[in-house]
């Protein structure tokens, strides 16, 4: 397969001998946004995140296979990727790790005072945190259980949490203490301390997390998005941080986040430059997941 791999993975130069003994013919593109090295119909196969938000999926004439380097399916045309029958892989559990810590590690900054404490530590002040919180015995919401889902859920319960998930269609999952639907949504924000939106963007879960959504949030639960920042309106948010007991917020309607947003001034709330899917072990995975991924493919085309 002709194959066009882009630097969307990191160290996918050091692996481009061995695709090549996969019987691969390679074209390398460092960035994705610059011109392609290779003609358009010569490409039968991708390697690469948002490499169609700059070229044109209809000019690659030939393509039948991509590999994605996201967890995300939101920087591909999906329609017509499914109207012309092309095979495509995202990176699912690369990156639910990493993302899954980063949770635990925002929740807890928010109920240990973190920020306090540092800010008494620069200042050489001696003062004790009164009001911190335990995870232990506190619900939390999952909204959108899946691989990442599924990870924040199993680290939520070791800590004594009482984890609802949220999927489609209420599926089991083994992480959670239950599992509900997406129709549920509304009966279960009251209920939660902690909600995290681990679920995908597209039309249908656009600003799922509006305002009348947020006022159904209970006065001290604290929110978490590592998702995609349209899933919630930061408007509404912004209003309701005042009653809430913070926000881990990685992710942005518009990245970056614009220097005059609240958001970064906001006591209680957490601001990261969607950089939760940051992990030691993700260049790993991830090499193992295309791999694996295109030697199934090498299988049926033998």
């Amino acid at each position: 397969m002709n194959l066009l791999v882009t630097g969307a993975w990191s160290d996918a130069q050091a692996h481009i001998p061995e695709l090549k003994r996969m019987g691969h013919e390679m074209s390398f593109l460092q960035q994705e946004q610059d011109a392609l090295p290779c003609a358009c119909e010569w490409v039968e196969g991708v390697i690469c995140n948002g490499l169609f938000l700059h070229h044109p999926i209809e000019r690659f004439v030939n393509l039948r296979y991509i590999q994605l380097t996201s967890a995300g399916y939101d920087r591909v045309p999906m329609d017509y990727i499914e109207a012309h029958g092309i095979e495509i892989h995202n990176a699912r559990s690369v990156y639910s790790i990493p993302m899954a810590e980063f949770v635990i590690s925002g929740v807890l900054q928010l109920y240990k005072r973190a920020e306090a404490f540092r800010r008494n530590q620069r200042e050489h002040r001696w003062v004790k945190q009164r009001d911190l919180l335990e995870l232990s015995g506190k619900t939390v919401l999952i909204v959108g259980c899946g691989s990442v889902g599924t990870e924040c859920a199993k680290r939520f319960a070791a800590f004594g949490c009482q984890v609802t998930g949220i999927n489609t269609d209420g599926r089991a999952n083994e992480a959670c203490s239950r599992t509900v639907s997406m129709a549920s949504l509304d009966e279960e924000l009251p209920r939660a301390d902690v909600v995290v939106l681990t679920l995908p963007l597209t039309e249908q879960t656009r600003h799922l997390l509006d305002a009348k959504r947020m006022r159904r949030m209970k006065d001290g639960a604290a929110l978490v998005n590592i998702a995609r920042g349209a899933i919630m309106d930061e408007a509404a948010l912004i209003q309701e941080l005042p009653r809430l007991g913070g926000a881990v917020l990685d992710v942005f309607q518009e990245e970056p986040l614009s220097e005059d947003s609240p958001l970064w001034d906001a006591e209680n709330v957490i601001v990261t430059p969607h950089n939760s899917f940051v992990g030691d072990g993700r260049s790993l995975r991830l090499g193992r997941e295309i791999f694996r991924n295109l030697s199934k493919r090498n299988k049926c085309e033998e």
